[in-house]
């Protein structure tokens, strides 16, 4: 037995080890604000109170008349509650909405204008910060039964299958792979690079010329020198910016400032998860089920920090539709673990250079698509004949504005192909984030992904912690392997995915992965001049040398004539009632939860 008290004034349930205990510290409190109170039938006179905090209490009365006084005495204090947070927050939002009219009804010229540095940095916060507020007690007011059944989780949210690309599957590997793509386009000079823009046209385009000797080694793919200051007349727009701006809110279609763009298009950051192509096909040389998927968890948490790397977090360009990304990699084969038998998994080695004789090199090439506008999809692929793996990947990005940062998810998943083993590895990706977007923007990772294998039974979990909001390290992931057939994990890691990783298997051994220390293998690319009207660097390349050249007026100017060109060729589309169709990937259409997606 315990002595229970409620504390209606605070909406506080306290537990007391007895009666004559009462005076002292409670043993126990369970917040009420949000609650849940319930009876139940798993014994005499049991209910339960749920807390929105994930804690939850089973009492059980001595009568039936004491268990429903208990129950509406605890059920009246969670409803005033919650009607007097509800009381508060709407006298909140009408001040909040008397401040922002007050500050937008001043001059603007002026000693005080509503331009104000100060003005619109109080607009901004207070409008993130009432957000915030409303969405805590959103939360709270929220059934939290639900959220005590652990073990249901909601689907997640449905997004199209791309699956190709159609000219070459795992399948095509086996015959032809990526060195003939079929082509009926010449490589006409780009409008893009002129005041004509793009050539409007109903049609698609057509799958571009490509010629493999061509690609030269990218001289562009320098990390790029970032100011770690935000410019006053930047961020007064920014301040205006997110004055407009509403927790949750969709980004998808907000024009956002040229100063904020990275010089990349988003197609080509896809292809930066190659830039250690030497632990990539490693993979397929694992003399084991549970040395494969280790190789390829090794990989996966080294892919990220290349494309990422920068004193500022910045956004790169939003792929336009039908815009595409051709590159490949020269990997010196004394560089790849040798398809042989026997050993734990192979250190990367070090000193990898493109510059090798290509004929002692594996050919890995890549293509990237942006197959849908809204939503916005890309399809990725990227395969090497000679070691028989491929991937194949689509992606939904969703970017949602959080208050004083910019959430980012990447919806859909990617799988790993080894032929020679017949195994497919299902993958998903995390979450980006851009914290502090008022100061210095930085840029870390969050969430749950999985690795799995159907066949052989292996899977691992890598989960992205990210900052707690005191203490706490940066950009920290942690990792399991698991062996579902005799239920054991074979290997854990931890560490930071852009600094050191730490691996230790069932054998006993370790290894520790400096990622700043990894060699980057160079992609090879084609001149700008070789390359078709919609691949990412000729379609960009206005508003990129605007940017290096720091005229953020005409990388601007450029960057609206792209995406006006694009809303022109959609709106001759739906004139002409003309289907989009993707030139690399197919489109799967899959049934989840009883939804035709």
């Amino acid at each position: 037995h315990r002595f229970f008290v409620l504390d209606t004034d605070a909406a506080l349930l306290l537990y007391f080890v007895n009666e004559p205990s009462r005076g002292q510290k409670p043993r126990g409190v369970l917040p009420l604000t949000g609650a849940v109170v319930s009876l139940s039938d798993e014994a005499p006179h049991m209910f339960v109170v749920n807390s929105s905090n994930g804690e939850s209490y089973k009492l059980r009365a001595a009568d039936a008349k004491e268990q429903q006084f208990w129950v509406s005495q605890l059920q009246a204090c969670v409803k005033s509650h919650a009607e007097g947070s509800a009381k508060i927050m709407s006298q909140a939002e009408g001040q909040q909405k008397s401040l922002v009219h007050s500050i937008e009804a001043l001059p603007t010229r002026g000693p005080l204008t509503s331009l104000d540095q100060d003005l619109l940095l109080l607009k901004a916060t207070s409008a993130a910060t009432l957000s915030c507020l409303g969405e805590c007690l959103n939360i709270l007011q929220q059934n939290v039964s639900q959220a005590s059944q652990h073990s249901k989780t909601l689907p997640p949210d449905g997004v199209p299958g791309w699956l190709g690309p159609k000219s070459y599957s795992a399948e095509h590997l086996k015959n032809d792979g990526l060195n003939q793509i079929p082509s009926t386009r010449s490589a006409e000079p780009s409008p893009a690079l002129t005041s004509r823009g793009l050539q409007c046209t109903a049609e698609p385009p057509e799958p571009e010329v490509f010629n493999p000797a061509e690609e030269v080694t990218d001289t562009e793919d320098e990390e790029e020198e970032e100011d770690a200051t935000v410019m006053e007349e930047q961020r007064s727009v920014i301040l205006h910016l997110l004055s407009k701006l509403k927790l949750g809110m969709d980004l998808t279609r907000v024009a956002l400032p040229a100063f904020i763009l990275k010089r990349k298009s988003l197609l080509e950051m896809y292809a930066n998860f190659m830039a250690h192509p030497d632990m990539f096909l490693s993979i397929t040389a694992g003399s084991s089920p549970e040395e494969r998927i280790i190789l390829f968890v090794e990989y996966y948490l080294t892919a990220f920090h290349e494309g990422w790397k920068g004193a500022v977090a910045k956004k790169p360009y939003n792929p336009i539709h039908g815009e595409t990304f051709h590159c490949s990699w020269d990997v010196p084969k004394d560089k790849v673990k040798p398809l042989a038998t026997g050993g734990p998994p192979a250190a990367t080695h070090e000193g990898a250079r493109a510059e090798e004789d290509p004929n002692d090199c594996y050919k890995l090439r890549f293509l990237a698509e942006q197959v849908s506008h809204h939503p916005p999809v890309s399809g990725f692929y990227c395969e090497c004949k000679e070691r028989q793996l491929c991937v194949n990947a689509h992606v939904l990005t969703k970017t949602k504005f959080l208050g004083m940062s910019v959430g980012v998810s990447m919806a859909g998943e990617g799988v790993l192909f080894l032929l020679e083993h017949d195994e497919e590895y299902v993958f998903t990706l995390p979450c980006a984030y851009v914290r502090s977007i008022l100061t210095v923007p930085w840029m870390e990772l969050g969430g749950k992904v999985t690795i799995s294998c159907a066949k052989t039974g292996y899977s691992a979990s890598v989960t992205f912690h990210t900052k707690p909001f005191y203490g706490g390290k940066v950009h920290r992931v942690t990792a399991e392997v698991k062996d579902h057939a005799s239920n054991t994990i074979v290997c854990k890691a931890q560490g930071e995915w852009n600094g050191t990783l730490e691996f230790a298997y069932s054998s006993g051994d370790t290894k520790v992965i400096d990622t700043s220390k990894l060699p980057v293998i160079k992609k090879k690319i084609r001149p700008l001049d070789k390359q078709s009207p919609y691949e990412s660097r000729r379609v960009w390349h206005g508003v990129t040398s605007a940017l290096r050249e720091g005229d953020l007026d005409a990388a601007t100017e450029s960057k609206n004539v792209i995406e006006e060109q694009q809303r022109a060729h959609e709106r001759l589309r739906v004139t002409n009632n003309v289907d989009w169709k993707a030139k690399y990937f197919n489109k799967e259409v899959t049934v989840l939860s009883n939804c035709l997606l």
